[in-house]
């Protein structure tokens, strides 16, 4: 079985996905510019967690998002079937 992967700037598609995935909209610790969320990420059960990542609230996730011209390049499984939580940021074409 083949893994799938999806391209969306969706905002209900992206938070949908992470949600699903009980992930949390994030940035990287000490990225941050002023007012102005750092580095992107998500925060999944088992992963960096929150002394790497500081949780931020959607709008402030999106607005970066948007304002950086990204698109949301994530996995919806992985080949075995199992649920995945991988996830890229690219820029938009």
């Amino acid at each position: 079985m083949a893994s799938g992967t999806r391209t969306t700037t969706d905002h209900d598609e992206i938070r949908k996905w992470v949600t699903d995935h009980d992930g949390k909209p994030a940035s990287v610790r000490g990225t941050e510019g002023g007012d102005a969320a750092g580095v992107l990420r998500f925060d999944f059960p088992g992963g960096a967690g929150e002394d790497q990542l500081a949780h931020i609230s959607w709008d402030e996730w999106f607005d970066k998002f948007d304002s950086a011209a990204l698109a949301l390049l994530y996995q919806a499984e992985k080949a075995s079937g199992e649920d995945s939580t991988f996830f890229k940021l690219i820029a938009r074409d």
